[in-house]
């Protein structure tokens, strides 16, 4: 039986389109409007509210909370101080990639942890003799990401706290009188907050929302339209930009942080005595230079893209959906240099943009590849070069 999220009365009203996917066992909207266009330009000049409900929640607490998750996840999680937030992720023995997600730290011995897929096991198993309890809380809370340039404005109607929330801060407050946890963090790559309600709450929390929401164009958002915004913020996707060592059969199928572009967590490693989970692989993959890959951006030509369509009396085509599949690059000679793993045609940049895994040597500012197509059943070859990520990276953001 497919579960809905405790927003789910509200949105399902909402939803022009009817077309839902499972997500961790719930019903999740592709989107809500027939023009996925207008849902990601709510994130981008106005208000969007994703329900971000079907994560994993888990509260890790205790006098020994802190000592196990630095020696649990990879970044190190006591240079985050109570009231802040932190992106992280967890490896394998072998130093390979199991999974990210963010952390809240509430107090000194309080944290809350999201996570893609289902991870209370794995933690739990680790806990040994550490004075710390970790709980699943997912069906305890609903999550809202309301995210776009006018998202402080909004929210500053409903809790004087988002007007000075820093980024990656974390407080605890009220909306409409319900205690909830607010974060200064998104997946989208624009100025965002994450509202934790518990479910009980959460019809009340969002009619006061999308009330205070009205003169400023909010609206829900899909998958369809979040993932738009992600791929243009060079965020990485699960599944996706890359899998779980968990599920992996052999090496080529996992990957490293290093590999995933997560290296300037690890540039004050050699001045931390912390034994975590994998240290010692990625300690010597920094020492001798073992990457086998390292995760780009890339920005096609444009000319040579629309032509490779206009020599075959094409239009070429603009596809604003993330094409989340391997495409494959190679050398002008033809000689395979690695892949792509998420393509799409940005409607603000104008550009064609991707993620994608290049050979370090290869993967510099500017170096070239050449990007395989399948036009008219046949491969046809368009030329990219490495740029930096994010894509788009609004001053705003941050602010």
């Amino acid at each position: 039986m497919v579960k809905t999220t405790p927003f789910y009365p509200r949105l399902a009203p909402l939803s022009e389109t009817m077309l839902w996917k499972h997500w961790a066992g719930y019903a999740a909207a592709q989107n809500y409007q027939f023009s996925t266009l207008t849902e990601y330009f709510a994130i981008r000049s106005g208000v969007a509210v994703f329900d971000t409900s079907p994560l994993f929640k888990y509260r890790i607490k205790g006098p020994d909370a802190e000592c196990f998750l630095s020696g649990v996840l990879a970044r190190d999680i006591r240079t985050c101080q109570p009231g802040q937030a932190q992106y992280t992720i967890w490896c394998d023995d072998a130093g390979y990639m199991l999974e990210d997600g963010v952390v809240l730290r509430l107090s000194e011995d309080e944290f809350l942890l999201t996570a893609a897929e289902p991870n209370l096991r794995y933690f739990a198993n680790l806990i040994g003799h550490h004075r710390v309890e970790i709980s699943d809380i997912s069906k305890e809370y609903g999550i809202l990401a309301v995210q776009g340039p006018h998202s402080r404005t909004v929210l500053a109607q409903l809790t004087e706290t988002a007007v000075d929330l820093p980024y990656f801060h974390v407080t605890q407050t009220k909306i409409a009188q319900k205690p909830v946890i607010l974060s200064r963090t998104g997946y989208t790559g624009d100025l965002g907050f994450e509202i934790w309600i518990k479910t009980e709450d959460a019809l009340t929390v969002w009619d006061s929302l999308m009330a205070a929401g009205a003169n400023y164009n909010i609206m829900p958002i899909g998958l369809w339209a979040l993932k738009m915004a992600r791929l243009e913020a060079g965020l990485l996707l699960l599944d996706v930009d890359f899998s779980s060592s968990r599920y992996a059969w052999i090496a080529e199928q996992r990957e490293t942080p290093l590999e995933l572009g997560f290296d300037w967590m690890f540039r004050k490693l050699a001045d931390e005595e912390r034994p975590f989970i994998g240290r010692q692989a990625i300690e010597n993959e920094i020492k001798n230079k073992t990457s086998r890959w390292k995760t780009i951006g890339l920005m096609l030509d444009w000319q040579a893209y629309d032509q490779t369509y206009e020599d075959l009396g094409l239009i070429p085509p603009k596809e604003t959906m993330p094409l989340e599949e391997a495409h494959s690059l190679y050398d002008a000679e033809r000689n395979y240099l690695g892949y792509a793993t998420s393509l799409m045609y940005s409607s603000l940049l104008k550009r064609h943009i991707a993620i994608g895994k290049l050979p370090p040597h290869l993967s510099k500012l500017g170096s070239e590849a050449y990007l395989e197509l399948m036009v008219v059943h046949r491969p046809k070859y368009v030329l990219a070069n490495v740029v930096r990520t994010p894509f788009y990276d609004p001053p705003h953001k941050r602010r």
